[in-house]
């Protein structure tokens, strides 16, 4: 996996004058601010959009499943509709695509369906012996027994199958363990629960360059409190968070040749997935590291993970969405190899 030297994929003219794109995406029309209830998430996708209608292909632009119940005007899908609200909904999108043979970026449906669960990615995890925290998951309708849970002083749970801290709660003994868990089945969602772990998270993003993985430069929600757990409200902005955690360029060159290591042997699980980011909580105090979860489709906006260390490895943003596009197409699209690029 190469780590150095990256450089942006430009769109092959070819594929520019042929195809016609289909963003899809929450707030794909979105011209306000902060929205209401999804914060910055909105601010990101009108990014998108406007770096998308700069490429110079045909764009269809829509906010919702039903564009995909019939053939839409397009040829190749850009979605980021990923969070319908519903249990499993990152699956959808992507098999409506398969459905009427439009091709997307992004890893396929059952790929989707096995990072998106928490307990699936962390067993092939173990299975390859990168370090995960102890964990119990429990489904929605089966019987629940916290005694099984690992042991700990504090616990997180969260929905097995979510993002952006959608949901999370800790809890402190077996009873809030038991309550915390039944409030997650409500919400409609399978439960996960680990013990808490003191530290920082560290963001690997993987993106695709020369139809290869790719990483760009770690990052890390450096906490001023180790203890702290970030929520989805702070990192949509819809609460501050500016005393409570900040991200930077990840520099510690011991652990980060173990994420490279940890990153590069999760990533042949997933393959071929275009682009996602591969988290991991490391304790400073006593060196471990854990991995939490994988990402795939995830946030690519410039005030966050990826757009922050596409800077950092010379791209601008436009630079990072293109290049993501133009990956995607040349590994799908058969008779544009990649010599068309040049």
């Amino acid at each position: 996996m190469r780590t150095t030297d990256l450089a942006p994929t430009r769109l092959p003219d070819r594929l520019r004058d042929t195809q016609r794109l289909l963003f899809i995406a929450k707030h794909a029309k979105w011209t306000g601010g902060l929205h209401p209830d999804d914060g910055n998430h909105a601010l990101y996708h009108c990014e998108t959009r406007e770096i998308l209608e700069a490429l110079g292909m045909p764009l269809v632009v829509a906010d919702n499943y039903a564009e995909l119940f019939t053939r839409p005007a397009a040829d190749f899908v850009f979605p980021l509709l990923n969070r319908g609200g519903f249990y499993n909904s990152e699956m959808l999108l992507p098999l409506l695509c398969n459905r009427l043979g439009l091709r997307y970026i992004g890893a396929s449906p059952i790929v989707r369906g096995l990072s998106d669960d928490k307990h699936l990615t962390k067993l092939e995890a173990a299975a390859r012996g990168i370090p995960t925290a102890p964990w119990s998951v429990f489904r929605r309708g089966a019987p629940v027994d916290a005694s099984r849970c690992p042991p700990a002083r504090r616990w997180v749970i969260k929905p097995n199958n979510s993002s952006a801290s959608w949901g999370i709660r800790d809890a402190h003994d077996r009873v809030e363990l038991a309550q915390a868990i039944a409030e997650i089945h409500a919400l409609d969602h399978d439960a996960i629960v680990e013990p808490f772990i003191d530290g920082s998270d560290v963001e690997v993003p993987v993106i695709t360059v020369d139809s290869e993985p790719a990483m760009l430069p770690m990052m890390i929600f450096e906490q001023a409190d180790p203890s702290h757990l970030r929520t989805y409200q702070e990192k949509r902005d819809l609460v501050d968070r500016s005393q409570k955690y900040s991200l930077k360029l990840f520099d510690d060159p011991a652990i980060g040749a173990r994420l490279v290591d940890y990153t590069r042997a999760m990533a042949k699980v997933f393959r071929p997935f275009d682009y996602g980011r591969f988290e991991f909580r490391v304790d400073f105090a006593t060196g471990e590291i854990r991995l939490l979860e994988v990402n795939l489709n995830c946030n690519l906006w410039s005030e966050k993970v990826f757009g922050r260390a596409a800077v950092a490895a010379g791209f601008t943003q436009a630079d990072l969405i293109e290049t993501i596009v133009a990956e995607s197409m040349i590994r799908q699209l058969v008779g544009f190899a990649r010599r068309d690029a040049a």
